[in-house]
């Protein structure tokens, strides 16, 4: 029987290849304050940099190393799910490779936890973002928290350490649209917050463009709540009202003599306003319809084209 690591670090690796070996040198450095008995899972996510020939290094020169190498880019939250799928410790940090998540943070983590908390979260109380890109994160949560119906906190990172139940419950959750944020907040749990300054990233960029934030906040929205359908039902009552409202005064209007002939300009308006929300109501419908067939089509959530160090564990996952 394999004995059951204590600790599981999960890493998705995108665009680190440069801070591979100091993020797994200060890991191992760090952990091993708590126990030797733990492993760092590095998920290459089809990193476009030479990411999965270094965490192969690493990974030949410590078995206590695992990487899993996926077959193409599904997305840092699918990353992530990979790695829970396949960590074994009883419990699991997950945090970002770019060196924000600081390692030497890992130990506090654990002392939090073992207050009688199933999840501890950081938040970053310092961000070396610019301007833009800080108050987009916040600009970001604030109109994702409006249409999922859920409290988007934009300090929050995916910085954190799970019980055990908590990556087992996340494994058998059968949505298609992940994210990682949301599948805690859907789980509950006894939960803590921990306070962490966010150390400059190492190096590079992040991987994260205006487009893929737009995908990201798609996927959480469509799958966590169907606020935006409840929203495109009361648009369609409030223009019914207005129209009614519209075609009571003209009819008046005509009776009393106000208005001879109706405005052109008036009514290509209300033809090109209406029929822009109905392609709107169709487009939002549209989403739902699409995230049913891709769940109906019970495709797998990830795929992995190669491995190293990864150990089966004898008990259930």
């Amino acid at each position: 029987m394999i004995k059951r690591p204590l600790i599981s670090i999960v890493i998705p690796e995108y665009n680190g290849a440069g801070m591979v070996r100091e993020l797994v040198e200060r890991i191992k450095k760090s952990v091993s304050v708590i126990s030797d008995n733990f492993e760092i899972i590095l998920v290459n996510d089809a990193s476009p940099d030479n990411a999965w020939d270094e965490i192969s290094k690493v990974c030949q020169e410590d078995p206590r190393v695992v990487g899993l190498d996926l077959s193409r880019n599904y997305g840092q939250h699918y990353a992530i799910s990979a790695g829970l799928h396949y960590a074994g410790g009883e419990w699991v940090v997950v945090m970002d490779c770019d060196l924000q998540d600081v390692p030497e943070e890992i130990p506090h983590l654990y002392a939090k936890v073992q207050e009688g908390y199933d999840i501890v979260m950081v938040r970053r109380i310092a961000k070396h973002v610019g301007w833009w890109k800080n108050h987009s994160s916040i600009w970001f949560h604030a109109a994702m928290g409006l249409l999922s119906g859920m409290k988007s906190d934009s300090t929050l990172s995916n910085f954190s350490i799970l019980h055990r139940k908590v990556v087992m419950q996340i494994n058998r959750l059968p949505q298609q649209s992940r994210s990682y944020g949301a599948m805690l907040n859907m789980l509950g749990y006894h939960k803590a917050y921990l306070e962490i300054a966010q150390a400059a990233r190492g190096e590079g960029h992040s991987g994260y463009t205006l487009r893929k934030l737009l995908d990201l906040s798609t996927n959480i929205i469509i799958a966590t709540t169907n606020r935006p359908l409840r929203f495109a039902i009361a648009l369609g009552f409030l223009m019914s009202f207005i129209s009614f409202l519209l075609a009571f005064y003209n009819v008046v209007a005509k009776l009393i003599g106000i208005v001879d002939l109706s405005g052109y300009t008036s009514t290509i308006f209300s033809i090109w306003f209406v029929g822009g929300l109905i392609l709107l109501v169709m487009g939002i419908t549209g989403l739902y319809v699409g995230k049913i067939f891709d769940q109906v089509k019970g495709q797998p959530l990830f795929v992995v084209r190669e491995s190293i160090n990864l150990k089966e564990n004898s008990e259930e996952k």
